[in-house]
């Protein structure tokens, strides 16, 4: 199968972020079998959902992981032009939710796995492709956790989320949470005989604000923008109606650290003062949602050298976005992240990425992959 004609497959499915993922870790099962290569369904937790890995060469031998998510974001906006779940071609772009961001990849790898087989590797080229991880990275550390029952420790990893195929050497970590005040509602005439949650919520809101002001004055690090840690919070709600005191109030925070910094710890200061209002009479709750390590990979790496030679293009030093390359960093693995379509179409409508991009992403990797078995362990 070609590229777009994977891409196409792959599109038609709706793994949304949170869904099962059934119908999609099936079908790229079935694809990798009808060539001859295993692969394993490793359910996550949630029941619904797994990831997929699979081994082209020996497992003995330390090798490379190609890793993608099969998940995507939802695609609920009125702008889109046509099905964002059916592969669309207009010229030389292929529409559809998710071919930037990363199902491109997918189909990519996907679809020089009948060459890799041929090149019968000396070093092992491994598929790792995960779930949910548009929701924090939720799914990609089951499947790192499993690796040791699956294959020899892994030389390197690229992920390949759309970066325009330049090798990127770091990015901030995340943590995220989910808060929620509850108080006691009663009529507005009398706040005395009630507990206010959003004004509590206040007080939380005036810690995120003073802790992200603090941050501003480092550490730093030049490689990022801005390059110092932050803290926002992104949702609230709360309240029914104006002549009710509101007895709930929820709000959404994220941490994004620079490297060797804890994003979880840069949350403490405000998860204090939600546990403070438990004293003024309030029930509160604090809830992690999403957590993942920076990447920092030096350019002097074997992968970052050799990525960058096959691709010509020096390493950026940094992006803005997150992935699972903090992860797989975090487990001993060098990752790097690479791949096709560019990360500003991604979660709008009419997404989309180019056919020369995936044949560029199918040229690098088999470079990259020839060259890569051809090394020592």
């Amino acid at each position: 199968m070609t590229p777009e004609e994977i891409l196409m497959e792959l599109i038609r499915f709706p793994s949304v972020v949170g869904q099962p993922n059934t119908a999609i870790t099936s079908w790229i099962a079935q694809y990798l079998e009808s060539l001859g290569v295993e692969a394993r369904i490793l359910a996550g937790p949630e029941g619904d959902r797994a990831n997929l890995f699979a081994t082209i060469g020996p497992r003995g031998v330390s090798g490379l992981v190609l890793s993608g998510h099969m998940d995507v974001v939802p695609a609920e906006e009125p702008q889109w032009s046509a099905d964002p779940f059916r592969l669309r071609a207009e010229g030389d772009r292929l529409f559809g939710r998710g071919t930037s961001d990363m199902k491109g990849f997918l189909a990519a790898v996907l679809a020089l796995v009948p060459t890799l087989v041929a090149l019968k590797p000396t070093r092992p080229v491994h598929l790792a492709f995960s779930y949910d991880e548009e929701a924090g990275c939720r799914g990609v550390p089951h499947l790192i956790a499993q690796l040791p029952a699956l294959c020899a420790p892994p030389a390197a990893a690229v992920i390949g989320e759309p970066s325009g195929l330049k090798p990127i050497l770091a990015h901030k970590g995340k943590a995220a949470a989910r808060v929620a005040i509850q108080g006691r509602a009663g009529h507005s005439s009398r706040p005395d005989l009630g507990l206010n949650a959003i004004h509590a919520m206040g007080t939380v809101i005036a810690a995120a604000e003073e802790a992200a002001a603090r941050l501003q004055d480092g550490p730093l690090d030049s490689v990022f923008a801005p390059p110092y840690s932050t803290i926002q919070i992104g949702t609230i709600r709360g309240g029914e109606a104006l002549n009710i005191i509101p007895d709930l109030c929820r709000i959404e925070i994220e941490a994004r650290a620079i490297a060797a910094i804890s994003p979880g710890a840069l949350l403490e200061p405000v998860r204090e003062a939600v546990a403070g209002l438990r004293t003024h009479g309030f029930h509160t709750s604090w809830q992690p949602i999403a957590a993942y390590p920076a990447l920092s990979l030096p350019a002097g790496a074997p992968i970052a050298r050799l990525l960058s030679q096959i691709s010509g293009t020096p390493p950026l030093p940094a992006v803005s976005y997150g992935t699972e390359a903090g992860l797989y960093q975090a487990a001993g693995i060098d990752a790097i992240i690479c791949g096709p379509g560019d990360i500003a179409r991604a979660h709008k409508p009419d997404e989309y990425i180019t056919r020369g991009e995936l044949a560029a992403c199918v040229d690098l990797l088999e470079r990259l992959c020839t060259e890569f078995a051809q090394q020592t362990p």
